[in-house]
């Protein structure tokens, strides 16, 4: 079993996805936030930041009719939606549930 590491597979199945817009004025509030949970949480989890304009078929697939959205998933799926500016502390807390 030396040629599969588990450790490694398990470190990436965790995606934050970051559903924004640049006209969105909520979005650069949440900005800050993320980039420092992800500075502290080194590597984790992923972050994918999706700009609705560009990535309209991501945003439908996803649902998202608000900004700023975040959806945080697993190898299971979603684990947790969030819309609108959310705190540091919820976000940390899906994180961990989704076994960043």
């Amino acid at each position: 079993m030396r040629d599969r590491p588990e450790t490694q597979v398990e470190d990436m199945t965790v995606t934050l996805k970051d559903f924004y817009a640049d006209w969105c004025g909520p979005c650069k509030t949440q900005d800050p936030i993320l980039e420092e949970i992800e500075e502290d949480w080194d590597g984790r989890f992923d972050v994918e930041k999706i700009n609705v304009d560009e990535a309209q078929d991501v945003a439908n697939e996803y649902q998202v009719r608000s900004l700023p959205t975040l959806v945080i998933e697993n190898e299971d799926g979603i684990v947790e939606r969030f819309v609108g500016v959310t705190q540091r502390e919820d976000i940390e807390d899906a994180l961990e549930s989704a076994g960043a």
